[in-house]
């Protein structure tokens, strides 16, 4: 989705033609220009998606963070994207589809292997990941499609900590994206359903062959503490930790690689950030969370209201479905001073890019360290980077993509490489 906020009042897009739902939309321009104005004016809008089922949009900040916090009001099991507002089978199963306290069943042990301390002591084993990754095009310069490249930096980040071997890393981020965006043209195989369908037995057969691998000899790793956790008095049968395997992979593979591509795209169209990064390399953590709320990777969380409950002056009765637009959210100018510039000395930057609450994404610390690294990589080898052709983004409405980046790297002067070295 471009970036482009609201032009002003006179070109405000009208309530009764704005559609949330369309992928196509987040393809070919911008939503923020309607969200500005649901912000606005209705706060709590009446959608539907393509198949007629009806749901609720909440679009400020106070609502959107209000709906996430509440799990005892929202619920996630019934499904937490628009694609499955019909219900998602995994409901109840995996750890973004579980309510308490199976929930925490799930979380508590696995949070360990990613939480900030561990993610930082694991830094130096990242760094070299992602030097191995953009080494080669940031030395030798010219035109390289960034958002194939950084499809693979989540990899450097989590790949070891969830359990998936190196030689699954170069292929696993395309079938995890196709899993979210199976009628992108860029990630198609056949039709939107083939696509899912070979995408899912792809993903399930390697994890098949993992779980089997770990029941053997476990390892330090999220599928070896799925296979060994209490879930509830018992042990995860088969499928489940199939299930929660396939979630952790997709959360971390379709969300990481966006922040970076938008990161570097924001960076290229706005050349004095860039200088003043190079001048003042301290910003790089404040620049990895402006990034996080300028790309705001999952535009939307999808929640079901398991009791009464009042938005925005609106009630809504059990079994409504809430979706919550965090790409709003971060968007949002009573939080946010000057939300449509990209600011590296934004602070407090409070984004909701990872959610909040019960639900804040187990992934977040690995990936605001692989950010930072491969923030830290750029400067020690480009110059100057510049886009060298079309950028073509997801159609999705859910991930917030980009499919195609060709950029122009100038990588350092010889001079200033050695002493580098």
């Amino acid at each position: 989705m471009r970036m482009e906020g609201p032009a002003g009042d006179e070109h405000a897009e009208p309530l009764d033609t704005i559609d949330l739902y369309d992928p196509t939309r987040y393809a070919t321009g911008a939503q923020h220009r309607a969200w500005h104005r649901l912000r606005r004016e209705a706060p709590i809008w009446p959608h539907r998606t393509g198949e007629g089922i009806p749901f609720w949009s909440v679009t400020r900040y106070r609502e959107v963070a209000a709906v996430l916090m509440d799990d005892k009001s929202f619920s996630s099991a019934y499904g937490t994207i628009l694609a499955v507002a019909a219900g998602d089978s995994a409901g109840g199963r995996t750890i973004n589809l579980m309510d308490q306290p199976r929930h925490a069943d799930v979380r508590l042990p696995t949070m360990r292997l990613m939480s900030t301390h561990t993610s930082r002591q694991r830094g130096p084993q990242v760094r070299e990941h992602v030097r191995r990754l953009v080494a080669e095009s940031f030395d030798a310069g010219g035109v390289v499609d960034v958002a194939s490249l950084m499809l693979h930096l989540p990899m450097a980040a989590v790949g070891e900590t969830i359990g998936l071997p190196v030689e699954y890393w170069a292929e696993l981020p395309r079938w995890a994206m196709a899993g979210v965006a199976p009628e992108d043209p860029h990630y198609a195989d056949g039709t939107p359903t083939a696509t899912l369908t070979k995408a899912h037995h792809r993903l399930i057969a390697v994890f098949s062959e993992l779980i089997r691998q770990r029941r053997a000899q476990p390892g330090d790793d999220v599928i070896s503490v799925l296979l060994g956790l209490d879930y509830g008095g018992r042990p995860m049968d088969e499928r489940e930790v199939l299930l929660n395997c396939y979630s952790f992979a997709m959360g971390a593979v379709t969300t990481t690689a966006q922040v970076a591509s938008h990161l570097l795209l924001a960076l290229a169209e706005r050349p004095e950030i860039w200088r003043t990064l190079r001048a003042e390399p301290d910003l790089v953590p404040s620049v990895v969370e402006e990034s996080l709320r300028w790309a705001s990777p999952t535009n939307h969380l999808l929640r079901r209201t398991v009791k009464p409950v009042e938005i925005a002056g609106t009630r809504l009765e059990p079994g409504e479905l809430v979706a919550a637009w965090v790409a709003s959210a971060n968007r949002d100018e009573s939080v946010f001073p000057r939300p449509y510039e990209f600011d590296p000395r934004r602070s407090p930057n409070p984004h909701l890019a990872f959610g909040v609450g019960a639900h804040r994404c187990i992934g977040a610390p690995p990936a605001q360290v692989v950010i930072g690294l491969l923030l830290e990589e750029m400067l020690a080898r480009l110059d100057s980077f510049e886009v060298a052709g079309p950028v073509t983004h997801l159609r999705s409405n859910f991930i917030n993509g980009i499919t195609s980046l060709p950029m122009d790297f100038q990588p350092v002067t010889a001079r200033r490489a050695a002493v580098i070295a």
